[in-house]
């Protein structure tokens, strides 16, 4: 009888975790995954995809997150609802503990993503659902004919900028950079689109309203001069804060706080990998976070063996993992 309850327990069912726990499944790995939100993480809120390997016109990820989600369960994965709080070592693994769950693993993959940063300034938590969004593809019919800002520079604040197209009547991407960095695929969409215009060098000091979002005061980092802007509707895309909260000490983390992790995604804690926009070096690409899943599994199951070799057990537990390169 194995001594742990699991021999892989993913945490975070984003696209890094839901391929991790796939391709643990699929080398004879007993798995589960657990998220407080279930299959497809952040993603699930993303109207197009287009920097996943698929269909040609792209994918939505409420399309996609469903897609892998089947995938894993004829893997034959174990799916839970839950909040981790803890990650320790045992005697023979790691105990996985959150609000419901108490459960046992041969070796952990943490892919449990990033949560959005704020921008910590006045009126963004008082009308936070009243104007104060992170999700463009949801709140986007609620800002027909309305004008609307982007706060951010990068992939995601232009993603969401492009699907207010169809809704708002004025679209203002604003970004502190003298340039924005998102890609230059989406730079061009965006510069084809009437209703965006961007304001770089550019800060938010405050949003104001009653009741619901009325203007923002920005700042011109050039000049030094403050002013105000009308707008109906803030989309806050500022950047993301790695959700490693859990581990504690347990692992080492670089200075922004992502998970150290080798070429293997294994931490500084044998047994223990990481996954996805959480690592250091991340590229933050749903393609790249979807490998370092498989890697990570890979690595996990080849763990295993190796453990189950150093304590002489009469057979490998996974014979078709050891011998695949």
């Amino acid at each position: 009888m194995r001594a742990n309850d699991y021999d892989i327990v993913v945490i975070g069912a984003g696209v890094a975790g839901l391929n991790a726990a796939i391709a643990a499944a699929r080398h004879g790995a007993r798995t589960m995954i657990v998220d407080m939100l279930g299959a497809g993480g952040q993603v699930i809120n993303v109207d197009r995809i287009d920097n996943f390997p698929g269909p040609a016109e792209g994918m939505s990820g409420f399309e996609l997150g469903p897609m892998l989600q089947i995938q894993a369960d004829e893997a034959g994965v174990e799916f839970a609802l839950d909040m981790i709080e803890t990650v320790s070592k045992t005697d023979t693994g790691f105990r996985i503990a959150g609000a419901d769950l108490d459960l046992t693993a041969g070796a952990v993959i943490i892919a449990a993503g990033s949560a959005k940063r704020t921008l910590g300034i006045p009126g963004e938590a008082e009308f936070e659902g009243r104007g104060v969004s992170h999700c463009a593809s949801c709140d986007g019919p609620l800002m027909r004919g309305k004008q609307v800002c982007i706060i951010g520079g990068g992939d995601s604040a232009l993603d969401e900028a492009l699907a207010l197209v169809p809704h708002a009547a004025r679209i203002t991407v604003i970004h502190r950079g003298s340039r924005l960095r998102a890609s230059a695929a989406l730079q061009a969409k965006a510069s084809e689109a009437s209703n965006i215009e961007v304001r770089p060098n550019t800060i938010v000091t405050a949003i104001r309203g009653d009741g619901g979002v009325s203007a923002i005061t920005v700042r011109d980092l050039s000049t030094g001069t403050d002013s105000d802007l009308p707008c109906h509707g803030v989309f806050v895309y500022v950047g993301l804060e790695p959700n490693t909260a859990v581990l504690g000490e347990l692992v080492t983390l670089s200075a922004d706080g992502r998970i150290v992790v080798d070429l293997d995604m294994q931490t500084s804690v044998r047994g223990i990998f990481a996954a996805g926009d959480i690592r250091t070096r991340s590229v933050a690409h749903l393609a790249a976070s979807a490998g370092d899943g498989v890697t990570a599994a890979i690595s996990a199951v080849r763990y295993l063996a190796q453990q189950d070799d150093e304590t002489q057990q009469a057979e490998p537990r996974f014979a078709a993992a050891t011998s695949a390169g």
